[in-house]
């Protein structure tokens, strides 16, 4: 008889624990989520937010809601509009934030 459970397909001795609820898998990738966003920390990061609204700055702190701490922050408006505003220390909603890029801006990479 067919299992519906995958870890009894493997062979004997590999099985894996997966997880049993998807509340179980979300808390899974929450952890991994926030251990790439905890190497960030005291570094420079792009944090592209939903509209036409990206930061550059240094990630302070966030939570597990991803709200973010950013110092040295640089406002830049994408959208034809070149508006550049500096800031000394700015929280950002993690509702708000849509991408993520560790380094800053795509000429600081190396």
């Amino acid at each position: 008889m067919a299992s519906n459970n995958p870890s009894q397909l493997l062979p004997s001795g590999t099985h894996t624990s997966l997880p049993s609820t998807s509340e179980e898998l979300d808390l899974k990738n929450r952890d991994s989520v926030a251990e790439l966003i905890d190497r960030c920390i005291g570094s420079k990061i792009r944090v592209i937010m939903k509209g036409d609204k990206e930061l550059v700055g240094v990630l302070k702190g966030f939570d597990v809601y991803v709200n973010m701490v950013l110092e040295d922050v640089t406002d830049e408006i994408t959208a034809e509009g070149s508006r550049v505003t500096k800031l000394d220390q700015i929280l950002l909603n993690g509702n708000n934030i849509a991408i993520l890029v560790p380094g800053g801006a795509p000429e600081d990479v190396e």
